[in-house]
């Protein structure tokens, strides 16, 4: 279903929820970057994201099965599926729990939301997207409330391999996202998130198996408890599996390049899930997703 083909009122129903969806996909997302400064630390950056990606599609192929029969598996296009999820979402997993190792939570969401360039642009380059007025308006502010929700978390933009592995784990994601939809026109959004996370988690278990029998991984097993492991799963499960669903569903009918705006709220997320913890409030990252949250709308403006 696309937007376009339903009626102006339908429209803009369908356009509403698909922008809960995104937002609520992204604080979903949002709430497992404190849970990997606990994790990281115990588990190292390729078993984090194996058992991560492994727990995610132990939930989404029965959920798959379930909802939509045996006969949407078999008839599944499982090797271009595979592919996608090893490339756009294994590796880009990969790449943002390292990067993370590397800098700390809100610099790594930060990054992050750099994705609705990458959407644009690629909707650009391929899908024949023309720029406008209001989209580099909507744009504009989305960036703007990114680098508000930066500067007061952080307090400088620090570059270095830490950042550069961040925006190519964001590269990966926004290409997965995109190609999801456009090569996996017939699945579910349940089966789309299913078919690509088993190709993510094939990849990453086989890397990190290799790693372990070649000495390289350094898993703190005597740390392993039962609070680490309900981290780890809701880390699967919950921060990704659900909102993963939710995602696919928003950028199948807003676009990759609107959808991805939602990212930028991701910093001030990650800082009221951070407070609730224990940190003071940031009121300019508030004053920031409040810019994130105009440019959206700004951008899906009728004329743009």
């Amino acid at each position: 279903m696309t937007l376009s083909s339903l009626p102006a009122h339908g429209a803009k129903s369908a356009r509403m929820t698909a922008n809960l969806l995104g937002m609520a996909s992204m604080l979903i997302w949002a709430t497992g970057f404190p849970t990997v400064d606990h994790l990281l630390p115990i588990y190292g950056a390729l078993p984090l994201t194996a058992l991560r990606m492994g727990s995610a599609t132990l939930l989404l192929l029965p959920l798959w099965f379930l909802l939509d029969g045996r006969a949407a598996l078999m008839a599944a296009p499982w090797r271009r599926g595979l592919m996608i999820g090893a490339v756009g979402f294994g590796l880009g997993a990969f790449l943002i729990v390292l990067a993370q190792q590397m800098t700390d939570a809100v610099t790594v969401a930060i990054i992050a939301s750099t994705m609705p360039v990458v959407g644009i642009t690629l909707e650009c380059l391929f899908d024949g997207r023309r720029l406008s007025l209001l989209l580099l308006a909507g744009l504009g502010l989305a960036l703007l409330g990114g680098t508000l929700a930066y500067l007061s978390g952080i307090g400088s933009l620090g570059l270095g391999l830490g950042a550069l592995l961040a925006f190519g784990s964001t590269v990966g994601f926004c290409w997965g996202s995109r190609e999801t939809i456009r090569a996996l026109p017939d699945l579910s959004p349940v089966g789309r998130s299913a078919l690509t996370f088993a190709g993510a988690a094939l990849a990453t278990i086989i890397c990190a198996l290799a790693m372990g029998i070649a000495g390289k991984t350094s898993i703190d097993w005597a740390a392993i408890d039962t609070s680490n492991l309900i981290m780890l799963a809701y880390y699967g499960i919950g921060s990704l599996a659900i909102s993963q669903v939710l995602w696919i569903v928003s950028v199948e009918r807003l676009g990759i390049g609107i959808a991805a705006m939602h990212m930028n709220a991701a910093p001030f997320y990650t800082m009221v899930f951070v407070w609730m913890l224990g940190a003071p409030f940031n009121w300019p990252q508030l004053g920031g997703a409040a810019l994130v949250l105009a440019g959206v709308i700004v951008a899906q403006r009728p004329g743009r």
